[in-house]
């Protein structure tokens, strides 16, 4: 089971995750339009002190294809996460960004989780993304996800069952009802963030609610 943190602040949480057994790290990166959103010049910190055991991950909620093809080519993640709202950032977009590189680019694109008609913008992307993400999404939003809150976890089993790539579930998981989403939707892995965050609203990481997330997650009793 794969197991994915946002967000990451800084180079000492980044090292720590990797030693705490987080596969996934990842770093929201923009030029501050999004609140949290590290500069490139930050992020590319972060990044150098995550252990060679993790991956890490290059969310960008922006749908500014220019921007996109910036963090691309400055940090050269492992992962690019596309979060944008999937109305202004479409699967022939994201087919597109991945021509224009040189090299293999492994992308992550967020799926909103609302309805059955989430199956049909998930198949979208098969033959595109290389893993899809499970999140929570509010309409008129222009990012999927960021929200903090569950959602169906039947759609999600739905959507999993309905594709041939990877599926990460997101979307207020936390220690206390992780085993509990892996158990009714059977993903490829799981994504927390605000129920892995410290409580005094630094939005900054809890390192023992990320060892019992990791823990309860990779468990075999799930």
């Amino acid at each position: 089971m794969l197991v994915q943190i946002y967000e990451i602040s800084s180079p000492e949480e980044a090292n720590a995750l990797g030693d705490l057994g987080v596969d996934h790290i990842g770093v929201l990166v923009g030029n501050g339009s999004f609140p949290r959103e590290r500069p490139i010049d930050h992020a590319r910190i972060i990044f150098s002190a995550i252990p060679s055991t993790s991956k890490g991950l290059a969310l960008v909620l922006s749908s500014d294809v220019r921007l996109i093809e910036h963090v691309i080519s400055e940090l050269k993640p492992a992962i690019l996460h596309l979060g944008a709202s999937t109305d202004l950032l479409t699967p022939s977009m994201v087919r597109d960004l991945k021509k224009k590189q040189c090299g293999p680019l492994t992308v992550m694109r967020s799926i909103p989780a609302v309805g059955d008609e989430s199956i049909g913008i998930a198949k979208s992307y098969d033959g595109i993304a290389d893993m899809l993400l499970l999140d929570s999404h509010r309409p008129g939003d222009t990012q999927i996800g960021a929200l903090g809150i569950t959602h169906s976890w039947e759609i999600d089993r739905k959507l999993v069952e309905n594709v041939r790539i990877p599926v990460i579930i997101a979307g207020g998981l936390g220690p206390d009802n992780v085993i509990d989403a892996i158990r009714a939707v059977q993903p490829a892995g799981v994504d927390s963030k605000t129920k892995t965050d410290k409580d005094d609203g630094s939005h900054t990481k809890d390192l023992q609610k990320i060892r019992r997330f990791v823990a309860r997650a990779k468990s075999r009793h799930q």
